[in-house]
């Protein structure tokens, strides 16, 4: 398999208007030949030229099972594979490469710890602590697991200005608190909540801990050992990669203590007429055919990511982030949901007074700015902002300043059209 690109562009180099070619989907116009301007990140990323063509190599020239075959394509498959998950425990900082589990996506890493964990020990009585500001993936598995072993999940609240509540963070940890949940990053108001501070916290009352962290391991650097969780989870098509695959890491001994979720081959070491010996991690929670192509896009993704500096795509956001929300401020009628720029990550919802956010955003896509509008599988954050839904702004590494300027001239002018 081909080697992928590592190292960091230099500062002076970097710059997003130098790097929009390398993402073909950017050059293409819409809707009367207007130029396409992607303000929905995140909900999915678009991806680098080296993306498509680590995928398209593999297809190509070294595709087959992996871990199955000693035949030539086989040890080529299984060895690119073997080496996406070794980048992945790189990037984020895991003490051991069997830590990284690929699944599904982040929804699917949630299900699977839920799931798991009902089947070890949660019952009733114990309480599972979320947030209001939780995607319907971190709610929607723990409420069935509450469901199946008569466990109660609990909210804890937020603030007008969309942050976490932290100072009653105490009357909803107790020692019948079993485990605790968050985003790490909200994927609606973009709240950057304090990790290290929510994991101590939880840890104190000896609860397990899971942190989503779909929306921030794209955009900053993220070291799941500082953070000191037991489970992390993201998608790699929220980070260049494709679809068809995430991450659950999870401390080792959790993992090895955990039972397995899914039955079939690879999670095995042993299968008689009278049962199965499970495997350890991570084949233990990867049953059947994994993502093969999808790890290695996964792959050639983070050393993009890499190439460019976590950091420097935090600060290049920051500043997107500002300009969008000072100069949507200044708009009469619209309403930025969440805190202020310094507490969020390049995600932007609002409402119009007045105007349908779905007849907003179909408005603004027929100008060519592609944004998301609804709820964004965060019903009850919706529901507490006093907002049946919204239309969200996210931002990315090929975004540019001039885009953010011509948005909000847009969004002026197509609010008072549709006024």
């Amino acid at each position: 398999m081909p080697n992928h690109a590592k190292g960091t562009r230099s500062e002076v180099s970097w710059d997003p208007n130098s790097i929009r070619d390398d993402f073909p989907i950017l050059a293409r116009t819409v809707h009367r030949e207007r130029p396409l301007v992607f303000f929905d990140n995140a909900a999915s990323t678009q991806h680098p030229v080296a993306v498509l063509d680590a995928m398209d190599a593999c297809y190509r020239r070294h595709y087959a099972n992996v871990h199955r075959g000693v035949h030539r394509l086989s040890q080529e498959a299984s060895d690119a594979y073997d080496a996406a998950r070794a980048r992945v425990a790189s990037f984020v900082g895991a003490e051991r490469v069997d830590e990284i589990v690929f699944v599904a996506g982040t929804t699917m890493a949630i299900n699977l710890v839920a799931r798991s964990m009902g089947e070890s020990g949660i019952g009733a009585g114990d309480e599972i602590l979320l947030t209001e500001m939780e995607h319907h993936s971190n709610i929607v598995p723990w409420q069935q697991l509450a469901a199946r072993c008569g466990a109660r999940v609990r909210f804890l609240p937020i603030r007008d200005d969309g942050t976490l509540a932290l100072e009653r963070l105490g009357e909803f940890l107790s020692p019948r608190t079993r485990i605790v949940a968050f985003t790490a990053v909200s994927n609606v108001v973009g709240t950057i909540n304090p990790v290290t501070e929510l994991v101590a916290r939880a840890k104190q009352v000896g609860a397990t801990v899971l942190v989503d962290a779909a929306q921030h391991v794209p955009h900053d650097r993220t070291d799941v050992r500082a953070w000191g969780a037991d489970f992390v989870v993201f998608s790699g098509h929220k980070m260049l990669g494709p679809t068809g695959i995430g991450v659950l890491w999870g401390r080792y001994d959790r993992l090895e203590s955990l039972p397995p979720f899914l039955g079939g081959g690879s999670m095995i070491t042993e299968v008689t007429t009278s049962g199965f010996v499970p495997n350890l991690p991570p084949a233990k929670f990867e049953a059947g055919t994994p993502p093969i192509v999808e790890a290695v896009g996964l792959h050639a993704a983070i050393d993009y990511l890499e190439s460019i500096g976590l950091e420097r795509i935090a600060r290049h956001e920051a500043e997107l982030t500002s300009r969008a929300i000072d100069a949507m401020s200044a708009i009469d009628g619209v309403r930025i949901l969440g805190p202020k720029a310094e507490q969020r990550a390049g995600i932007v919802s609002f409402v119009v007074d007045g105007v349908s956010s779905q007849d907003l955003c179909v408005f603004l896509d027929l100008k060519g700015f592609a944004l998301r509008n609804g709820h964004h599988c965060a019903m009850p954050l919706h529901e507490r902002l006093g907002v049946p839904s919204s239309c969200r702004a996210s931002f990315y590494l090929y975004n540019t300043l001039a885009e953010i300027d011509r948005f909000a001239t847009t969004l002026r002018s197509e609010i008072d059209r549709l006024r």
